[in-house]
């Protein structure tokens, strides 16, 4: 009866430890050529997945991509491998930058701060809060989604997350024209918004939340800058007509 008792204890400590789970790691870097005080820095906060190797390797592969998507910049490919090299290479482009044009002023940053927003049986979905800045009249912030199904850590495109994404994106328009006091006889962008050829789209980045769906629309994507990011919360009430799982 011990060794059956030492057995099972084994089993469910073996069961445990291949168990998804995530811890922050940071990382961070910064520039100290010919600078004193807000000198240009690279942050990043992000959460790395742990245990169950094939699913972390996957999830953190495809978080890993999407921060150098954004960190990332010019004609050149970054050939980074992990977080460290990246926060390097950040700073390394701004120092090549400064050494080719000394007397020109640069205050580049970069900030990304990654966050697991919603988790269920069926779907993780990972945030990530982004500002960048590499001179001109203002940096870029936005926020990213990315879903994942726990059990495979493969990502979810948007279309696999509803049972039909056309009839959904009609419904996701008629919320979007009441939200915003768009008239339905009118053309989307009637009142100011910025929708490619004036046809609605869905936001790229999709949401979950305790409470609904969100379609969040990044500064650019939609309207003008000025005008900041746009939200569209549906509740699961009415999500869950169209939603594939949550």
């Amino acid at each position: 009866m011990k060794y059956i008792l030492l057995s099972l204890l084994l089993l469910v400590c073996i069961s445990c430890s291949e168990e998804l789970d995530f811890e922050t790691q940071s990382f961070e870097k910064t520039s100290t050529l010919d600078c004193t005080e807000n000198c240009p820095e690279i942050q990043l906060e992000i959460p790395v997945a742990k245990n169950a190797k094939i699913i972390s390797d996957s999830i953190n592969n495809t978080v890993f991509a999407a921060v150098k998507s954004i960190v990332d910049f010019g004609d050149k490919p970054n050939n980074s491998s992990n977080y460290e090299q990246l926060a390097n290479s950040f700073i390394q482009a701004y120092e090549k930058l400064k050494t080719d044009f000394p007397k020109d002023r640069f205050g580049w940053e970069a900030k990304i701060e990654g966050e697991v927003k919603y988790k269920s049986e069926h779907l993780l979905n990972i945030e990530i809060n982004h500002y960048t800045f590499t001179g001109g009249a203002h940096g870029y912030a936005g926020l990213r989604s990315l879903i994942f199904d726990p059990k495979t850590g493969k990502q979810i495109p948007n279309e696999k997350l509803f049972k039909n994404w056309e009839l959904f994106k009609v419904f996701a328009e008629t919320k979007f024209r009441n939200k915003y006091k768009i008239p339905r006889d009118q053309p989307i962008n009637s009142t100011g918004m910025f929708f490619e050829n004036d046809v609605f789209q869905v936001a790229q980045n999709i949401f979950f939340t305790d409470k609904g769906i969100i379609l969040h629309y990044n500064p650019y994507e939609i309207a003008a800058y000025v005008d900041g990011s746009r939200d569209l919360l549906i509740k699961y009430e009415e999500a869950n007509d169209y939603l594939i799982t949550k």
